[in-house]
């Protein structure tokens, strides 16, 4: 019989993975192994883990979700596990999903996802699935061409052996993109969704729509960023093409926060050229406590221009006396 490990990162959710681990526990098809990531939780996630005797867990710094998945995966294939199940610590499978996700197709070479279901009202698609908005109007198996990764996806050790691993560098937004790219786009390897196979996720809180807060969204220079390397990645024989749709991107991406965006527009207009300069030059050593700490720089110069009094054409009634008073 295959084996199958489940690899799940978690920062800082404890209560959440221990959901996620429950669900992992109950499933109708026993896991082999279920480790978990932790990217140097602060929280008790540390001590949670320790009482947890079926769980095998590593404790690293904070190498965001790419850095998790990364590690994953290549204890997963180091361990010679057939089949990796990956998920992050704010969703959970239902009771059959990898039953169901196992169920069917002989074919080793191919991404085979959940369906990734609000876990609020367990009825509509978390993000677009072929033409369905909810789960109860599916009339097929198998939705051909769609899949979300890392949220109940299945790869096997062989796909692992030819794609390699998630690149650890991108740490977050976009790097389970260029995963997925690599893996369908550059490989040409087949993927669906399994519609009898759920995985329940919180739904999608980002919205191009929200007012960011300039001084503590660090994530937003990953997303920048990380644009270019899955562009990269899904036309890696058209280096031109990738880079034209970089910049329609950036164009785009900039209306939107002339658009939109209520606070500091032009802050966040002339932020986005520190990522996109990096992306450029294949620079990934950004963390989150860097782009902080340039975020506050620049809140700091900006309070200092504003409160620091104009000197120039103030006059010293002492020193600029005409001659003759």
């Amino acid at each position: 019989m295959e084996t199958v490990i489940a690899v799940v990162v978690t920062y800082n959710r404890q209560k959440l993975l221990a959901e996620c681990v429950q669900a992992l526990r109950n499933q109708s098809r026993k896991i082999d192994k279920i480790l978990i990531i932790n990217n140097g939780s602060t929280d008790n996630t540390e001590s949670w883990l320790r009482q947890q005797e079926d769980l095998e867990f590593i404790t690293q710094k904070n190498l965001g979700s790419a850095g998790g998945f990364n590690i994953g995966i290549k204890l997963a294939f180091e361990k010679n596990y057939d089949w990796v199940w990956l998920m992050d610590d704010d969703g959970f499978p239902k009771q059959d999903a990898l039953e169901n996700l196992l169920e069917g197709s002989e074919e080793k070479i191919c991404l085979r996802n959940c369906a990734v279901i609000n876990k609020e009202d367990r009825r509509s698609f978390v993000w677009k699935t072929g033409d369905y908005a909810s789960i109860d109007e599916v009339n097929e198996e198998i939705i051909e061409n769609f899949a979300h990764p890392f949220n109940g996806t299945l790869i096997h050790h062989e796909l692992i052996k030819k794609v390699g691993l998630p690149k650890k560098e991108l740490f977050i937004w976009g790097d389970e993109t260029e995963y997925y790219h690599r893996i369908i786009t550059k490989h040409k390897i087949p993927f669906y969704t399994k519609t009898s196979s759920i995985h329940y996720h919180p739904a999608s809180a980002y919205s191009y729509k929200n007012d960011w807060d300039y001084a503590s969204n660090w994530k937003m220079y990953f997303y920048v960023r990380n644009r270019f390397h899955i562009l990269k990645t899904r036309f890696s024989n058209k280096p031109f093409t990738a880079f034209m749709m970089y910049v329609t991107f950036l164009v785009l991406f900039s209306g939107l926060i002339l658009v939109f965006q209520k606070s500091n527009k032009f802050k966040k207009l002339n932020f986005i050229f520190w990522p996109v300069k990096d992306a450029f030059l294949n620079n990934c050593d950004a963390t989150p406590a860097l782009v902080l700490e340039r975020l506050n720089r620049s809140r700091q110069r900006a309070s200092v221009r504003y409160f620091q009094p104009n000197l120039k054409g103030l006059k010293n009634p002492l020193l600029n006396t005409a001659p003759g008073n």
